[in-house]
């Protein structure tokens, strides 16, 4: 049924289209997006009935739980998901249900929530859709192109960064990756390629998922450090553009 949207979806209605999705909202999933939704959500008028989270914790930060769920006594259900959803055209209720260590709904624990709204805030993707046209290599658990410690992509020439590269948390993360890669780049258009390169894969363990960068190359970052490879120096307009783009960062 309709009134079903992911929580970047609702995000990108109210900000950006001036839409309200519903008026009466359940939202499963806590990371940070379903969290500053909630109160988004809240301070436009609707009523967020709940944020139920399949895991025994949340899975965003204690200042979003805080300033966002508790700060507007909307409650949060731990280790609990949607079971059912109610409605034909449109939706109408979900039924919550606790769930045990294997993440499976616990007969008996099944509560309806009526809502005509249903927020999934359940995993984020890179925005890859360019990447993923213009043939660059993908990591299979960030979903975003597999890069060097440049940043550069498996394409000659293309860096990538940001929310292209994997999800950031922050945005000052962001703004230090754009700042790493348009340096990069800005060094590629002067100079090219700067010769056979010795890429190491990175390894883990421990729980470690991924890694950012995928794999270095020492033979590259001593150069760099020796001063071998020096800042590229472009023409006057490039030159412009590049000071104009970093004081934007």
């Amino acid at each position: 049924p309709a009134g079903i949207w992911s929580a970047g979806t609702a995000q990108r209605m109210v900000n950006m289209e001036g839409y309200l999705p519903g008026r009466q909202v359940v939202i499963l999933g806590s990371g940070d997006i379903g969290l500053i939704m909630a109160r988004r959500m809240t301070l436009e008028g609707a009523e967020v009935k709940a944020v139920a989270e399949v895991m025994p914790y949340s899975g965003g930060l204690k200042r979003n739980i805080v300033q966002c769920l508790d700060d507007f006594n909307i409650p949060l259900y731990l280790s609990t998901t949607v079971v059912e959803i109610h409605g034909q055209e449109h939706l109408t209720g979900v039924t919550l249900a606790q769930v045990d260590g294997k993440r499976l709904p616990i007969p008996g624990t099944e509560r309806y929530i009526p809502c005509d709204t249903l927020l999934l805030s359940v995993g984020l993707l890179p925005e890859n859709e360019l990447t993923r046209q213009a043939g660059a290599a993908l990591d299979a658990v960030t979903g975003g192109p597999v890069v060097d410690e440049t940043l550069a992509t498996s394409l000659p020439g293309v860096f990538a960064c940001g929310n292209v590269l994997h999800v950031h948390d922050l945005v000052d993360y962001v703004s230090e990756e754009a700042a790493a890669a348009g340096r990069a780049a800005v060094r590629y258009l002067a100079q090219g390629e700067t010769g056979e390169r010795h890429e190491i894969p990175v390894t883990f363990e421990g729980g470690i998922r991924y890694t950012v960068p995928a794999s270095i190359d020492p033979k590259l970052a001593a150069a760099v450090d020796a001063g071998k490879i020096e800042d590229a120096k472009l023409p006057d307009e490039l030159s412009g553009a590049l000071k104009t783009v970093e004081g934007l960062l």
